[in-house]
């Protein structure tokens, strides 16, 4: 983008009226029965459907590229050691050993030496030191397996618009997850069974998985007016020869790369070179994606309907147009579709 267009990417360019019921607050019993709205990018067309029917849009030689992170139960609920006050930490990326980088509630008066008790005494923690954006360092022990411990007190960590409590831990990760890592599950992958993803790959659509562990920008708001000032956090993805591979191939062989997910679309655009050859290894990516970005990998988006002003928003602008991606979410408020982690899906093409 030129420094003119740079300068007039306003944050308040992203925002949408959205009624507080269209907030889903608990998943579907049938992941696949959720609605699907489909927005043509070319023609900026908008047709409704069940999430189910996404298969009706894919043809035989697309990949369909998948995020294989697995959501630990990264909230723990204890006390300051040293009051009994209460404490509520998320644990957002392991820095080395037992030390981890996390968001503590309340933060001010964890300050570092503070130590911490959760589960009676199961896991206790000293706070280190406070890093960028009032993150906390903070050095866990405890007897035996620490995932072990981490399953048996953490919980899910649901962002906070969502109210209810989760009856099944699953429900919060995708039917293929594999690799643990992430503070919050890429949500766009939830709509997916089994049976699904089989009658995808047996109509000839190849499947790529990749991994990119979700981390604090999931629940960080653009707070800068001027878009480009914002700060995205780095995350740690990894690409298979396999997954670069399959997706090399498809794109030689003329198929469609459907990312699912924002996660998915970030992983492999950080991860190609300028002519859109993806590269196997791994590392942190820090890439924004908002208006002006020239996509080197992805051809079509299945996604979540996200929070307005946020950085997903300008990520789908970027790939639909932004008057077309709000005028869509305009529809699908009409429509009364269900926002946000647990609601509806939306396919771009």
């Amino acid at each position: 983008m030129a420094g003119t267009q740079r300068q007039t990417l306003k944050k308040s360019d992203f925002f949408f009226e959205l009624p507080k019921e269209l907030i889903a607050q608990d998943p579907l019993e049938d992941r696949s029965a959720s609605r699907l709205l489909v927005l043509d990018r070319q023609t900026g067309r908008v047709s409704h459907h069940v999430f189910r029917e996404v298969a009706d849009y894919l043809k035989p030689g697309d990949c369909l590229v998948l995020n294989d992170t697995k959501v630990i139960p990264a909230r723990l609920l204890g006390e300051r050691q040293e009051t009994g006050a209460h404490v509520e930490v998320l644990l957002l990326k392991r820095r080395e050993g037992d030390v981890w980088e996390t968001l503590v509630r309340p933060g001010k008066k964890c300050r570092p030496g503070s130590r911490l008790v959760f589960g009676d005494g199961l896991l206790h923690a000293e706070v280190l030191e406070t890093v960028e954006e009032g993150n906390r360092l903070i050095r866990f022990t405890y007897q035996g397996i620490f995932e072990e411990v981490l399953d048996r007190l953490g919980e899910m960590p649901l962002p906070p618009y969502i109210t209810h409590k989760l009856r099944d831990r699953d429900r919060y990760q995708t039917v293929y997850a594999r690799y643990e890592g992430s503070a919050a599950a890429p949500t766009a992958g939830l709509h997916f069974t089994r049976e699904l993803l089989d009658e995808i790959e047996k109509k000839g659509v190849q499947i790529a998985c990749v991994t990119l562990h979700v981390g604090l920008g999931t629940f960080r708001p653009v707070k800068e007016e001027n878009v480009l000032d914002h700060h995205m956090h780095s995350e740690y993805y990894q690409v298979t020869e396999e997954a670069a591979e399959r997706i090399n191939r498809t794109r030689q062989a003329g198929g469609r790369i459907v990312c699912v997910g924002t996660t998915s679309c970030r992983t492999v655009e950080s991860a190609s070179d300028e002519s859109g050859s993806v590269r196997p290894g791994c590392g942190n990516t820090e890439i924004f994606i908002y208006p002006g970005y020239r996509f080197k990998v992805m051809d079509a988006l299945i996604t979540n309907f996200h929070l307005p002003e946020s950085t997903l928003v300008m990520l789908v602008s970027a790939f639909a147009g932004r008057e077309q991606v709000l005028d869509a979410y305009q529809e699908a408020v009409r429509e009364r579709y269900r926002f946000f982690s647990f609601g509806d899906a939306m396919l771009i093409i």
